[in-house]
């Protein structure tokens, strides 16, 4: 056998081989994904939730709201919030520098008068021109600043904070009335918790009454339709596992709840990383590592947050770009602590797994799509290597597509009408025909852009939650 051959073969077995272990390691999550979200639902019932209010056991909620640019949706979402099931909490919004009509909207729906008040700057921020309180809701305040990015207003709003709790939540998103309440629970069960991430779900498609999802359909187009397959997937058969082992490493920035001090502590949201929300979630995790103190970061499966996903591939393409860059930024920030043991199941096993096979991933399987063709080209092609190539890579893929699926509509019960949970499970095999190869190949694009695009944002737009107005959305 010649060395070209030997070549081949020893590359297609090696990405057989990867496939095999990211496939083994996709069915460990999944099935403590299960497992968490089959707990979950049989332990926390709506009587407890009651309990815990009437025994007055909450912890005060800070709710931090940026928003650049958001006129399309941000009247909506904050009368969500402001609706929340939760005896004592107060919003923040930050407006970064808008320049649409986003401030005036504020000012006319919730009757924003200047509020000269004093506070504690514990966070360096872009200059701060005004701060509002709404005479309408004692508990809003609306703070107009110097555009800094997500990252400088979140750290804005949370210097105006007064509460032990804040929740991170995006402009454009919807809270369920009880997301907050079923989150903070966990901090009071268990003072070493300092941080919960919530279940993020598409807020396409759904049904609205008073600013509220009362109900859910598939939403029309197929590009939204395999989002909500990929959320389903990423929090339940991702997320949950992590937080299983304790070795969660994100908490999304669209819904998550964290101990005000802790994150003041750590710095606040880095402002030099276009992906801010798992940048701080490994930070925190280094802290409490080097200190010896005990923590615990959590997922839990049922706090939601409903929010607006990419309609077009374009606007899709740029976000995912995003994504991976920024994944890539925080793991090169922190690349010491890899295969360290003083950062315990972080360093030993969650970090080797995002960098081989969260950032390593697109690359490997557009190099086993690339050498199905070279290898058949120049004879080198074993059969073998297709048929377990295209099963590892995508038969088992659409099977843990399905077992999300499951969980999502029948354990669950999000989508109700028998047509939607059908073509939940039909894009649970369709997303692996073109769609998944242009994300992946996306994905191997942001690998290399991480030093040229860095600190870019994007363009996303938004239809709104309720108006069909559009917001272009970047970062510098």
């Amino acid at each position: 056998m010649s060395p070209w051959t030997w070549a081949f073969v020893v590359v297609q077995f090696s990405i057989l081989a990867y496939f095999a272990i990211l496939n083994f390691l996709f069915a460990l999550f999944g099935y403590l994904g299960l497992r968490a979200v089959t707990v979950y639902a049989r332990d926390l019932s709506t009587a407890a939730l009651k309990n815990i209010l009437e025994r007055e056991l909450e912890m005060p909620v800070s709710i931090l709201v940026a928003a650049y640019n958001e006129e399309a949706g941000i009247v909506a979402s904050l009368h969500s919030m402001l609706s929340l099931h939760y005896p004592e909490f107060e919003v923040i919004v930050a407006s970064d520098g808008s320049t649409d009509r986003t401030m005036e909207l504020l000012t006319e729906h919730f009757a924003l008068v200047v509020d000269p008040r004093i506070y504690r700057r514990s966070l360096p921020t872009e200059p701060v021109l005004r701060i509002f309180r709404s005479l309408r809701h004692p508990n809003l305040v609306v703070v107009e600043k110097v555009r800094g990015g997500r990252a400088d207003a979140l750290n804005a709003a949370m210097n105006m904070a007064r509460y032990p709790l804040i929740a991170a939540v995006d402009a454009d998103s919807l809270l369920d009335a009880e997301a907050i309440l079923r989150a903070s629970r966990l901090f009071l069960e268990d003072e070493t918790v300092i941080g919960v991430g919530g279940t993020i779900r598409p807020l396409n498609g759904a049904v609205l009454v008073d600013g509220r999802v009362a109900g859910l359909q598939m939403p029309s187009g197929w590009i939204e339709r395999y989002q909500v397959l990929e959320y389903a997937r990423a929090f339940f058969t991702g997320r949950a596992g992590w937080s299983s082992l304790g070795g969660l490493l994100v908490i999304s920035g669209a819904f998550g709840l964290f101990r005000r001090d802790p994150v003041i502590e750590a710095g606040g949201y880095s402002t030099d990383t276009v992906c801010e929300d798992i940048e701080l979630t490994v930070r925190i995790h280094r802290k409490y590592k080097r200190a010896g103190t005990p923590y615990k970061i959590l997922f839990s499966p049922d706090p939601i947050c409903w929010t607006e996903v990419p309609r077009s591939m374009k606007v899709l393409r740029s976000q995912r770009n995003r994504w991976h860059r920024g994944l890539w930024e925080t793991l090169w920030r922190y690349r010491r602590m890899l295969f360290n043991p003083r950062y315990g199941t972080v360093g030993m096993v969650a970090l080797p797994y995002f960098w081989v096979f969260e950032g390593l991933a697109p690359l490997v399987e557009v190099l086993g799509y690339v050498m199905l063709p070279l290898s058949f080209f120049f004879g080198f092609l074993f059969w073998q290597f297709a048929v377990l190539f295209l099963f590892l890579a995508v038969m088992l893929g659409m099977l843990m597509s399905q077992v999300s699926v499951g969980i999502e509509t029948l354990l669950l019960a999000r989508y109700p009408r028998t047509r939607d949970r059908l073509i939940l499970f039909l894009a649970g095999f369709l997303e692996f025909f073109g769609y998944r190869q242009v994300l992946t190949v996306e994905r191997v694009i942001a690998m290399f852009q991480i030093r040229t695009k860095r600190r870019t944002w994007g363009i996303m737009t938004r239809h709104g939650i309720s108006s069909p107005v559009m917001a272009g959305r970047s970062r510098p």
